[in-house]
């Protein structure tokens, strides 16, 4: 590829011309299927008879140690994305309160203004039938046609429902984006995994409301899960943006909008809960499908993805939850991942195959 080092440019050339020992705890090498391995080496020269003979290398396997960092730094982001959260939500929904409170005292003013000008518009023909403060009458009349007064009376209490629908909306983005990225607890616990998914598709909108639309069925019924609710978040946020990208790639989706469509469903089965999130992208090819929960797996450009995502969600269902994560794709019409979590947390019960 690109990035492979010619010999004459790698550490074992340099020991042949120097003679001296070169490490390097945080290499990669390619294996001859392709694949990058995760390496700290040691290449030291063979000396025969006080000639170089050639060189000797020593490596180990730190794929595991470099995942676990990985697990720790996106541990850390997601702390950090977390505080921040907690402090933009203290900042702004103190204005946001404030904002809300007049708005709605502003409707409650503007219905008893009304009230009070409706009085008055009575008392105004009365006059005019009894004839007296003709002028008056008059001027106010004209004072009404001229700003319009039944177009205000119809349209401020709509414009002001409108600004209070806005303030809401915005501050329930902001709890669910508190919600989604706090730091949680090291202890499992018992949590909603039907609110825990409408606040990741609130949170990541931006990612998927130009290329797909959202159906959710979330069951009413399902059951609190023990769980770490903030790793299964990362989850939820994976395989959603993950269909969004799915569908951004194949080139949109059918229907009169030109966008796809993303399905988030939830079940509750026995001791299990069963999440399955399904988009009308193109497929998994079959050739691949065996790889999508490998660490670095990715068909993605350069920079636009780890391959980290599918793997962080595999690590957190299967070896934090003791859970399942598997997937089912028809090339060319979508991929539905599925996720079964225990109710209790912990593998106590065998689920059937």
């Amino acid at each position: 590829g690109e990035d492979d080092v010619h010999f004459t440019d790698s550490p074992f050339h340099l020991v042949v011309e120097s003679g001296e020992t070169i490490r390097d705890d945080d290499a990669v090498f390619v294996t001859n299927d392709g694949e990058a391995l995760c390496v700290a080496f040691a290449c030291s020269p063979l000396i025969e008879n006080g000639i170089n003979r050639g060189t000797t290398v020593s490596f180990r396997d730190i794929s595991a140690r470099k995942e676990a960092q990985n697990e720790a730094l996106q541990a850390s982001k997601l702390a950090s994305v977390g505080q921040l959260a907690a402090g933009i939500a203290h900042e702004i929904n103190t204005p946001t309160q404030y904002i809300g409170d007049n708005l709605r005292f502003l409707g409650e003013a503007h219905r008893d203004l009304a009230a009070v000008l409706d009085a008055y518009r009575k008392l105004a023909r009365a006059a005019g039938r009894a004839g007296v403060l003709g002028e008056s009458v008059a001027a106010a009349e004209a004072a009404a046609e001229e700003v319009d007064l039944e177009y205000l009376l119809r349209e401020i209490p709509a414009a002001t429902d409108q600004s209070l629908g806005g303030v809401e909306r915005g501050a329930r983005i902001v709890l669910a984006m508190k919600e989604f990225s706090h730091p949680g607890a090291r202890d499992k616990t018992a949590a909603d995994l039907n609110r825990a998914i409408e606040n990741t598709l609130m949170v990541c909108r931006n990612e998927w409301k130009h290329v797909a639309d959202v159906d959710t069925d979330l069951d009413p019924a399902l059951p609190p899960v023990i769980c770490l609710p903030d790793e299964l978040n990362q989850v939820f946020l994976n395989l959603i943006i993950n269909a969004a990208h799915a569908i951004d790639e194949a080139g949109g989706g059918a229907g009169e909008d030109g966008k796809g469509r993303i399905t988030i469903a939830t079940r509750g089965d026995e001791d299990w809960v069963e999440i399955r999130v399904s988009d009308t992208g193109g497929g998994i090819p079959d050739e691949i499908g065996e790889h999508v929960f490998d660490p670095f797996f990715t068909t993605k450009e350069v920079g636009k993805g780890t391959g980290q995502g599918l793997s962080i969600c595999r690590d957190v269902v299967v070896e934090k939850h003791a859970g399942r994560i598997f997937f089912e794709s028809v090339p060319g019409k979508g991929t539905a991942f599925v996720v079964r979590l225990p109710v209790n947390g912990q593998d106590a019960t065998s689920e059937a195959a």
